[in-house]
């Protein structure tokens, strides 16, 4: 377990600092509680709390027992001390009141509640109306707003982001994404140069302007290690999410869903020979759970690649690992095989590595290709390009028809309307009628949704042409095996959000693009915070890293 996170460690920027940080306040949290420990986790926090903190290290700080919240009664523990993990959901508080009024009788017990990332006035209300606050020792948050997942990627893993501030007007998810950035600025230095396009970037930039003010610094300046911020709203670039990812970490989420760099897949590919050919042996009945992060070294040269490009690679690393492993038969001395013997741990690590992706590649090649798949990114290549975008789609008619599940129906029709610049009524009307006459009155909502936060809506002027043009979006030639351009993840189509990066990083910044920006809706933010005097001079030293921020989700 001493391994668990050291590939954090291993980017521009030490992510392992952040998860130490964190790992450090949650110990704070249990030593707070005296006695032996029960923790009862809210199923939601399991996954988040899995990648900062191990089991062994909850063992060490008196953690003997874990439960699932849930309704009723605590099953029976002789733990001295009850510590509720939860997030501020009131339906959590009322679980919570139930497992501590059925346990309450034994007066040795104590109980304690741990907000994350934040504690609320309504779920204290609720517990008082409940009538269990006074049976609590310590009501207290845990910050946990930002989670390192790899040494190049930080999730505030809020699923329902883009719908609370697009859709609810609920701007509580800002907040926490202000509070993060605070996080990062105290461990790894002020961000000097901040950018960001859409009204959700402007509020947190406001945030945390007013949270310097309010918390001025305090301990040592830190050299800053991150020269820019980028903070772009998801509604910026709404074409991204539409489309069918296309790299093998993005294929893997698209059909499997990856969930805290986990994936579960099916787990007849992953028998051994052994296994296959014993008629008694037994059928594993469980998904396989597979870890997916840049500490396996293969994962990282394969997350970022093109499905096209996975097969070549996988083959080469598995001649590779072949040859050298023959390589203990020309083993002459007892040096030479003193030499082998002591790369062998590694040699065997990386066939077993090249063994799980093969049979994860082969998983994938039978979703991707077949006819549905591969119609469907034909139909997404053809929109972006502008092809047949101004009436009903014939691909789409026939998902329809065939009661294709309904996602995957209004992303292409999403898709549609927003590089058409909208429907003209009759075509929109044509498909409200077929989605409700197929997939029932219930999805009148839906639609009525989707209308609100702009993923479907009447004709507008021809913003998207004009960005497709300006910022190169599709590349007829692309070398998916050898990209030179980011359009490959699409195999055409590149994403405006990285373009917009892209930009930024060049010399004349986002100015060689003032009036295009202009054209996207949403305030354009620029911003720049002071340094102290003392780290001003040495700045220009460190190596240019940029933190790009999605605001309200983004794809793998």
């Amino acid at each position: 377990m001493a391994s668990l996170g050291r590939h954090l460690s291993n980017g521009r920027v030490d992510l392992g600092l952040l998860r130490q940080s964190l790992r450090a306040e949650f110990i704070e949290c249990l030593n707070q509680c005296d006695g032996s420990k029960a923790l009862v986790w809210d199923d939601k926090l399991t996954g988040p709390f899995s990648l900062i903190a191990e089991y062994s290290l909850l063992k060490a700080h008196g953690v003997d027992k874990m439960y699932p919240l849930r309704a009723g009664s605590l099953p029976s523990c002789e733990m001295q001390h009850i510590i509720f993990l939860t997030r501020p959901k009131l339906s959590n508080m009322d679980m919570i009141a139930d497992n501590i009024r059925d346990a309450a009788h034994d007066r040795l017990k104590e109980f304690s509640v741990y907000f994350v990332p934040r504690k609320t006035m309504l779920c204290e209300r609720r517990l008082e109306e409940l009538g269990v606050y006074g049976n609590l020792t310590h009501i207290e948050e845990y910050c946990l707003d930002i989670i390192p997942f790899d040494n190049d990627l930080l999730s505030l893993e809020l699923p329902l982001s883009f719908r609370e501030c697009c859709l609810e007007k609920d701007n509580t998810s800002l907040f926490y994404v202000a509070r993060s950035l605070m996080t990062i600025q105290a461990l790894y230095g002020t961000i000097p140069n901040i950018h960001g396009k859409g009204p959700c970037a402007k509020l947190v930039v406001d945030m945390i302007s007013r949270m310097r003010r309010e918390s001025p610094s305090q301990g040592p300046a830190v050299m800053p290690q991150i020269d820019s911020l980028l903070l772009l709203d998801r509604s910026v670039d709404l074409v991204s999410p539409m489309l069918s990812q296309l790299t093998y970490e993005g294929l893997l989420d698209e059909l499997y869903g990856i969930s805290n760099t986990a994936v579960k897949l099916p787990p007849e590919k992953f028998m051994s020979q052994d296994e296959e050919k014993g008629a008694a042996a037994p059928v594993p009945t469980g998904p396989k759970l597979i870890t997916l992060n840049s500490g396996n070294e293969l994962f990282g040269e394969l997350r970022d690649l093109n499905y096209q490009a996975v097969g070549p690679l996988l083959s080469r690393k598995a001649k590779r690992v072949t040859t050298q492993m023959e390589e203990r038969h020309e083993a002459k001395t007892v040096r030479q095989l003193k030499i082998f013997v002591t790369r062998l741990p590694h040699l065997q690590e990386t066939r077993q590595s090249v063994s799980t992706h093969t049979s994860i590649a082969e998983l994938l090649k039978e979703k991707v290709f077949n006819d549905d798949f591969m119609e469907n990114l034909r139909t997404e290549q053809e929109l972006c390009a502008g092809v047949d975008t101004d009436g009903a789609h014939p691909f789409v008619e026939m998902l329809i028809a065939k009661k294709a599940p309904i996602l995957k129906v209004l992303r292409l029709i999403c898709l549609q309307c927003i590089v058409n610049n909208g429907f003209k009524p009759k075509l929109m009307d044509y498909y409200k009628r077929e989605i409700i006459q197929t997939y029932g009155v219930v999805h009148l909502l839906t639609l009525d949704n989707l209308e609100k936060v702009n993923l479907l809506h009447g004709k507008i002027s021809p913003t998207f042409n004009m960005l497709r043009k300006t910022f190169r979006l599709t590349v007829d030639s692309v070398d998916e095996v050898n990209p030179q351009d980011i359009s490959y993840v699409y195999s055409g189509f590149a994403p405006l959000s990285v373009r917009l990066a892209q930009h930024l990083s060049r010399p004349a910044g986002w100015r060689s693009i003032d009036q295009a920006l202009r054209q996207i809706p949403g305030p354009l933010v620029e911003e720049k915070q002071s340094l102290p005097a003392g780290l001003q001079l040495k700045k220009s030293q460190n190596p240019r890293v940029t933190l790009v921020f999605f605001l309200g989700g983004c794809t793998f």
